[in-house]
């Protein structure tokens, strides 16, 4: 079995080699990587099924159809994103030119979680080999069907000399954390974020974190409540829950309630039938472990929708809490399931209060009409990223950078934001020859003091 110090060994002598600098072998790498989808979606497909019991339309939707178009966007600006970038440069540098030239960082770690195996791997290896960097990429084992998956395939379409995969539990990504990498980027828990961060500091490695959180969504009494409803709905239960940016908790205005949590419900019916088991569009819990912990916030609050489980399949019905004690378990930790909490509020300031008491999230969702609630939630809060009148979304807009902010994560990626986190910003001054100022030189006198504070 290769070590991982020789793999890792064996990509830093890649990118010494300056082999993977170039545009071609770049934009060669993400049509592979696109071929690889193309060739084998029905595998990848399989493969997210079996961990998390997601449809082949879920999948298509959520992670192989994402990533196709992520490489798209890449590779029509990447050749821009590849260009020196001018910059102004003061009188006291003339004559000379000031620019900005990016360049990859070297070899970098990727680590995945389970509830989007593929995507969470895929999206971030696309900008690692945009920016021109070798890459190690550590799939989750608990998604050990997709982690199979991909390192089966990823060799088989990559580069080996330069992009290679390390399966394993725990114990492997601790030996990973323990040699020295250029960036590491990691998506998962808060918990684990602490050991990657601390991990990367004995070797001053930059980090990126894409954590999670509690994810508000506000619902204002003067939007579509039936439509809202019907959207924190899909956000909500979509992949059974397990995603970092499904609403956690919904605040809605008290005289609003009872028609939104109605819509809830009548959303889930439509969505997944009367019992969403039997439903081929309803997906499950990743593990036992999950499943116990997410079944038991269920207590947390009145149910009002679902509340029912099956340890034997994983499953746990599109539930809805109404009547929840904010120090409930459910409102203190991040669900990561299909259990919504929904609270009311009277006021907005009562909402923007609640929100801002917590961990800054990783998303926020508004629905608003009023101009002047969206702005006073815009002002007043702070989060990763904030959807109005829709959840989960904004991940479809390429060129809007996805991140967290404070516990919720740091530094983001997607698009143009991806190519920049992979790399470094150079600073360039090229000086002509022709003309020298005198004035920077001893002796000084107060003429050259007097010119001095004209130019500065």
């Amino acid at each position: 079995m290769t070590q991982i110090s020789d793999i890792i060994q064996t990509l830093r002598a890649t990118f010494d080699s300056g082999k993977i600098r170039p545009e071609d072998w770049r934009r060669g790498q993400l049509h592979r990587l696109k071929a690889m989808i193309e060739d084998n979606e029905g595998a990848i497909l399989d493969a997210l099924h079996a961990d998390l019991g997601k449809s082949g339309f879920e999948g298509r939707l959520t992670e192989t159809g994402t990533v196709l178009a992520e490489i798209g966007h890449v590779l029509k600006h990447l050749s821009s994103w590849m260009r020196p970038g001018r910059v102004w440069t003061p009188l006291t540098n003339q004559p000379g030119r000031s620019m900005t030239r990016p360049e990859p960082l070297g070899v970098v770690l990727i680590i995945a979680p389970w509830n989007y195996p593929f995507n969470l791997l895929a999206t971030p290896l696309i900008g690692a080999i945009a920016a021109g960097n070798c890459a190690v990429l550590k799939p989750s084992e608990i998604s050990a069907h997709t982690s199979r998956v991909l390192a089966r395939l990823i060799p088989d379409y990559m580069d080996p000399e330069a992009i290679r995969v390390v399966e394993g539990a725990a114990e492997t990504a601790t030996e990973l954390l323990n040699e020295r990498f250029d960036h590491i980027f990691f998506t998962g828990g808060e918990n684990v974020g602490r050991i990657v961060m601390t991990a990367a500091a004995k070797h001053l490695t930059p980090v990126t974190l894409e954590l999670g959180g509690k994810s508000p969504a506000i619902v204002d009494e003067d939007c579509d409540l039936a439509l809202a409803a019907r959207r924190v709905a899909w956000g909500k239960f979509l992949n059974a829950g397990q995603t970092c940016i499904a609403p956690d908790y919904v605040l809605v205005q008290e005289k609003a309630a009872p028609a939104f949590v109605a819509g809830l419900k009548t959303a889930i019916t439509d969505f997944f039938g009367e019992d969403p088991k039997l439903s081929p569009d309803y997906p499950r819990l990743v593990s036992d472990r999950h499943f116990a912990r997410v079944r038991d916030l269920i207590a947390g609050g009145e149910i009002a929708a679902g509340g029912e489980t099956d340890p034997d399949s994983r499953y746990i019905a599109p539930t809805v809490l109404t009547g929840v004690d904010p120090q409930s378990p459910v409102m203190r930790e991040e669900i990561f399931g299909p259990v919504l909490p929904v609270l009311t509020y009277r006021t907005i300031e009562e909402a923007i209060s609640f929100v801002t008491a917590r961990p800054k999230p990783l998303a926020l969702y508004l629905f608003s009409n009023s101009r002047t609630v969206r702005q006073k939630v815009l002002d007043e809060t702070s989060s990763g990223g904030v959807c109005i009148n829709d959840v989960v979304m904004h991940l479809a807009v390429p060129e809007l950078p996805f991140g967290g902010v404070g516990p919720s994560g740091m530094g983001a990626y997607h698009g143009r934001a991806s190519f920049d986190t992979f790399s470094h910003q150079k600073s360039v001054l090229v000086k002509s020859e022709w003309f020298d100022l005198p004035l920077r030189y001893a002796p000084f006198s107060k003429t050259k003091m007097k010119w001095l504070k004209r130019l500065m």
